[in-house]
């Protein structure tokens, strides 16, 4: 569907408007008005610490192409103030850089603040030194953590100010958000944070930005802060200020993976459909979180268990490549939303109820007029006579008549490619055979042997407390002569939901860890006790520290108190609390302090290279290869390999866990019926195999010639099976009914065959397709090879004019099926 006059216009305003003059920017209870023009917005997340600086023009490019006027963002406090008043903004970390990046593409920018993000991050975002700070309690009205927040939040402010990035001076940066979702746990907080969120507002409004001041999920949000909408759907939002625009800050196009879960998919339809409905309902500010997921690179990942792909089944997939047909289906919606914008802006409001779930908006002017009319039933298609026309609306989806007579756009009707992707082996050499590893046991004498450590104390402590964020890994030690020896001994430690490995005088005991949204956990194991002193080494590692929740700041990670031995003797069972006793604690390990993933580490010699082991835990591994030939996004596969991280020359790609296998159940052969509310659980994938097999490397962390791949594996596995390979657009598949254009691209290749290609009732789905009971009197098989094969991409209208008559009788509806080859 080409762009409109009017949507040409809009965008080229925007371009030329970005950069050059002040941006007069202000809102009603309708819209968002830029110089005097209100705008319908269409907005997308990218998050710039998931990507790098060399993936940011092209996944800015995509989201414009894709229909969209802005990128959203948060800012990460924990990545750019690691520890207190040291700043760190190089690399994919340079904020700046970013948003100057959105600015060239011609894209307004959502500059969301915080500085709590949650998303998923490392401790929300929050930097843990808040957490060690005298006095200091997170979110709330805390003197101590508000002089910080604002300490970080106006640095933001002025290297942005400083830049001139803020619209009214003339930058691209339209919004601003202060705090985010703090309405979802204010309650806990009482008083002090209903004080707090005031306070949030005054500083805010201080700055004297220019821009309005956005709070999500923020009911009661302080004047003139405008409160927004998260979730799935938004349509039934409505702001605390009748002058606020009605705004979508988070839509959410997918979800989240944890470690143990299975993928979660929404469908294109199900997101056009919350789209469609939002407008209908009044939106004016609509956003996609994520348009482009990303990665968890390093320890950034929070949850705790929240994976390293960061993918999001978003529009623009975790490697930038476009996941169709979502991006392509909402690109078209887009595309009419903007040809109506003057409508929606201006017009009066009438919606008409038909019952049934099934309503007609119509948005008029004294020029035009313009309807949405929304089917919310989750069964059953419906037919109602609108001005004297029949019109037919699926279930579960909105249709679009720009004029209120001739139907645009249906939400339920996918008439973009859908594209499968594959993985292709890695061409510069034959993997794995020719990677040839060295290895190095990671030394634990000193903590399972000698139980040295960097500190001590008579208790056990919060591994925040005595880790800060420094590394996963914290040693616990204790030495002790227990007198209550017996030959039949246990030791008992509570967990916190991480992972643990215990070890009795250099001795591996076991290891244990709970799953996802588990907090706390009790591990008990038989133990050998020797008469006289023991020593008790427990290394805890986390996977992430909490990002969501009330007070999540004061949950207690790593190691919980009590730690007990119990010992049986005959009929008497003695339990000993060892909570109170001396322990030492020794943070991090030995490899990573002396920083083994480094090409500059100074035992980058003391490697072995003989009787590689396997199944062995706390293990180095390393390797060469050469970067894989040509442009697709590259990906090591971690298979066979048991927990523990990852690096390329240097660079961390985050945490791996292959040998975590997803649920076994909940999945299905069916397609996902789109149909119906739709929550994190109603469509999955990938049961019963590796959560995460497949980690994606930038090919800005690959060079030319000889690379270097190295592995701390935590559990113990093989790496024999490792190898690179490389994503791209495989097979790629249209189904569209008659009286469309189908048009297939292989994104940068040419289509190399066609293996399958009917009009008339052809079935099936992508990958399965089959022909129906009624066939084109035309070969549509030979037609598209004609029009596609080797070529980039391809067009055809579906029609008889183009595949000639049919026999398909009755009220069959025609359509146009094909698979192609890239």
């Amino acid at each position: 569907m080409a762009y409109s006059k009017s949507l040409c216009l809009a965008l080229l305003f925007t371009v030329f408007a970005i950069g050059t003059h002040a941006l007069n920017i202000s809102h009603d209870g309708r819209a968002i008005t830029i110089n005097g023009e209100r705008r319908i917005l269409l907005s997308g997340s990218i998050h710039y610490p998931r990507s790098t600086p060399q993936m940011w023009p092209d996944l800015i490019r995509k989201s414009k192409e894709g229909g969209l006027d802005a990128i959203e963002t948060y800012v990460f406090w924990n990545a750019h103030e690691p520890a207190r008043r040291q700043y760190d903004f190089t690399g994919n970390l340079d904020l700046i850089r970013f948003l100057k990046t959105i600015q060239e593409e011609g894209l307004y920018t959502v500059l969301r603040i915080g500085p709590y993000v949650c998303a998923e991050w490392n401790y929300g975002g929050l930097p843990i030194w808040l957490h060690n700070m005298p006095g200091c309690e997170i979110r709330t009205a805390n003197d101590v953590y508000m002089n910080e927040m604002k300490n970080f939040t106006t640095l933001i402010v002025d290297m942005v100010k400083k830049e001139n990035l803020f619209a009214s001076q003339g930058g691209n940066i339209i919004l601003a958000q202060i705090e985010n979702e703090y309405g979802n746990v204010m309650s806990v907080y009482g008083d002090a944070g209903k004080a707090y969120i005031d306070w949030c507002a005054n500083m805010a409004e201080s700055f004297n930005i220019g821009v309005p001041w956005l709070m999500c999920q923020q009911s009661d949000a302080p004047q003139p802060m405008i409160n927004t909408c998260n979730g799935w759907y938004c349509d039934s939002f409505t702001p605390n200020n009748p002058n606020s625009p009605k705004m979508w800050t988070e839509n959410w196009t997918g979800w989240f993976k944890n470690w143990g879960s299975r993928d979660p998919h929404r469908t294109a339809e199900d997101v056009a459909f919350a789209v469609a409905r939002f407008f209908q309902s009044g939106g004016t500010f609509q956003n996609y979180y994520m348009y482009h997921g990303g990665t968890n690179f390093g320890r950034t990942a929070g949850g705790p268990y929240i994976t390293t792909s960061y993918d999001y089944d978003a529009p623009l997939d975790e490697f930038g490549n476009l996941s169709q047909p979502k991006w392509g289906h909402l690109k078209q919606l887009h595309q009419v939303l903007k040809s109506i914008e003057k409508t929606l802006t201006h017009g009066d409001v009438t919606t008409t109820d038909f019952g049934n779930s099934v309503t007609v908006t119509v948005y008029a002017t004294n020029e035009t007029s313009s309807c949405f009319m929304g089917n919310a039933n989750t069964t059953t298609d419906t037919t109602i006579t609108f001005q004297g026309t029949q019109y037919t609306i699926p279930a579960w989806s909105v249709s679009i008549l720009p004029d209120c007579k001739t139907e645009v756009y249906n939400t339920a009707k996918v008439t973009t490619q859908t594209s499968v992707m594959v993985k292709k082996p890695n061409k510069a050499e034959d993997e794995p055979i020719s990677l040839n590893w060295v290895w190095r046991p990671e030394i634990i004498d000193d903590m399972a042997l000698l139980g040295k450590g960097h500190a001590v104390a008579n208790t056990i402590l919060d591994q925040k407390d005595a880790a800060n964020d420094d590394s996963d890994y914290l040693c616990v030690n204790l030495k002790t002569d227990d007198p209550i020896w017996s030959n039949n001994m246990t030791l008992r430690i509570n967990g916190s939901g991480h992972i643990l490995h215990a070890y009795v005088n250099g001795e591996y005991v076991a290891s244990q860890w709970a799953t996802y949204g588990i907090f706390n956990y009790v591990f008990e194991h038989n133990v050998k006790l020797k008469p006289g002193k023991n020593l008790i080494s427990i290394l805890s590692a986390t996977v992430g520290y909490q990002n969501y929740g009330p007070q999540y700041d004061v949950k207690r990670s790593g190691i919980l108190d009590p730690v007990e031995l119990i010992g049986i003797k005959g009929d008497e069972t003695v339990i000993k609390d060892l909570s109170s006793h001396k322990w030492s604690y020794k943070v991090g390990l030995h490899g990573f302090e002396n920083k083994l993933f480094s090409l500059d580490s100074t035992l980058a010699s003391k490697w072995e290279s003989e009787q590689l082991p396997t199944n062995r835990m706390m293990t180095w591994y390393k390797t060469t290869f050469k970067a894989p030939l040509g442009t697709d996004p590259v990906v090591v596969d971690l298979l066979g390999l048991g927990k523990g991280m990852a690096w390329v020359n240097g660079q961390s790609l985050g945490r791996y866990w292959p040998s975590y296998k997803a649920d076994e159940d909940g999945c299905s052969a069916e397609p996902c019926d789109y149909r119906g509310t739709y929550d994190d659980k109603k469509c999955v994938s990938n049961c019963g195999q590796p959560t995460q097999r497949w980690y994606h490397v930038p090919r800005s962390f690959l060079q030319d010639g000889v690379n270097t791949l190295t592995l701390f594996e935590e559990f113990g596995g093989n790496p024999s099976l490792v190898n690179f390979q490389t994503i791209k657009v495989g097979t790629i598949c249209g189904n569209l009914y008659e009286n469309n254009t189908l048009e297939l691209s292989c994104e940068g290749s040419p289509i190399s065959a066609i293996k399958f290609a009917s009009f008339g009732n052809p079935q099936g789905i992508c990958g399965a397709f089959e022909k129906g009971t009624c066939e084109s009197s035309k070969d549509a098989l030979s037609i598209i090879q004609n029009e596609c094969v080797d070529k980039e991409k391809c067009s055809i209208t579906v029609s008889e004019n183009t595949f000639g008559s049919t026999n398909c009788e009755g009220d069959i509806s025609k359509r146009l099926a094909v698979e192609a080859v890239c």
